[in-house]
């Protein structure tokens, strides 16, 4: 990192965090089940893991090179430590926290989406590449069922209780229940292409975002359309709010909040929270618990913004290029964010939320 980035990245993240340069544009950072250790991903094939007790040492964080060529997918795995990485050289990794690498499986397909579900009934692990989903048991060595769908996978998402699996397509979204050995999907049907896709906690509704600038939802109880456009560019990414109420958005000069409560948001203008000086926003990730929502925007700024009261706390400011990757770890107590220029950055929120 050069000398001016280090002054330029000032904020919460002098006080209470830590950054560090890599090479090539982060593509996904998460936590794990645990909270215990984040994961970022990036475009040279590489996974950086830092361990909590290690936040403030970015040293000691481990470089894991998992994949020939870019990390397309990053999941927390079903163990409570570990990570699920899929890359475009075909392969279903596992990293577990000694940095051993397991391969899952191996196609012939980019495998461009990855997301878990575990539950006291249920523990599943689900992977797309092309056109299928692959419903794969716990270990993630076992393919449990396999889902076709008439284009390319879009997203993928579990319903809160596993009990569904969404995912989106060409002309909209398919339904299937995890459960079932076969049987078709329940197709909610809306033409475009349809890429993100987010499940509303409740389960209530599913929301897709639009290649098109826009997006485009259905509440699952009877199938009615929702629609929610006005954006100026492509929305690249959502997080709903632990009680449901909110939808935020990427894909404006602020952060779009959409009213998932009262009838909402059908008829219902969106909230807009502050932006970063004119910048894009282009990452949003709600608190796992309160009702703070963090955002990244395209000039390297980082925030966390309460909606109630519209207070913004800065975290990173700084040129380190676009907020490409923007997570919260599952107990709430680390924010962690990654850039296209290659810097990522962990905020300690232990003693501060």
């Amino acid at each position: 990192m050069s000398a001016a980035q280090q002054t330029l990245l000032r904020g919460l993240i002098e006080k209470r965090g830590a950054y560090r340069q890599l090479e090539g544009e982060i593509t996904a950072c998460v936590a794990s089940r645990d909270s215990s250790r984040f994961a970022f991903t990036t475009g040279e094939g590489d996974v950086v893991i830092a361990h909590r007790h290690d936040l403030s040492t970015p040293d000691a964080w481990a470089i894991c090179a998992v994949h020939d060529g870019p990390v397309l997918a990053l999941s927390p795995d079903t163990l409570a430590d570990s990570f699920l990485t899929g890359g475009d050289d075909g392969r279903l990794c596992r990293l577990d926290p000694a940095g051993e690498i397991e391969e899952l499986a191996k196609t012939r397909r980019w495998v461009e989406h990855i997301t878990t579900f575990v539950s006291d009934k249920s523990t599943l692990i689900a992977a797309a590449s092309g056109k299928n989903v692959e419903l794969r048991d716990a270990t993630g060595r076992t393919i449990i069922r396999t889902f076709e769908h008439p284009t390319t996978v879009g997203g993928i998402a579990f319903d809160p209780k596993g009990k569904r699996l969404a995912a989106s397509h060409y002309n909209g979204v398919s339904l299937w229940f995890t459960q079932s050995k076969d049987g078709s999907a329940r197709l909610l049907e809306w033409k475009g292409s349809h890429l993100g896709i987010a499940m509303h906690p409740n389960g209530d509704a599913v929301v897709t975002a639009m290649q098109e600038n826009d997006l485009h939802g259905w509440r699952l109880a009877d199938g009615h359309n929702i629609r929610m456009s006005g954006y100026p560019t492509k929305v690249r990414s959502m997080s709903f709010s632990s009680n449901g109420k909110w939808l935020a958005t990427s894909g404006a000069d602020v952060v779009v909040m959409w009213p998932f409560f009262g009838g909402g948001p059908m008829g219902k203008p969106p909230a807009e929270l502050p932006g970063a000086g004119g910048a894009l926003c282009t990452r949003v990730a709600f608190h796992p618990s309160q009702e703070v929502v963090a955002a990244g925007f395209a000039n390297g700024t980082v925030v966390m913004i309460e909606p109630t009261t519209q207070r913004v706390l800065p975290v990173s400011l700084g040129q380190a290029g676009a907020v490409t990757a923007l997570a919260y770890s599952p107990d709430g107590c680390t924010l962690g964010f990654g850039t296209e220029d290659g810097v990522i950055g962990l905020l300690d929120l232990s003693s501060a939320t």
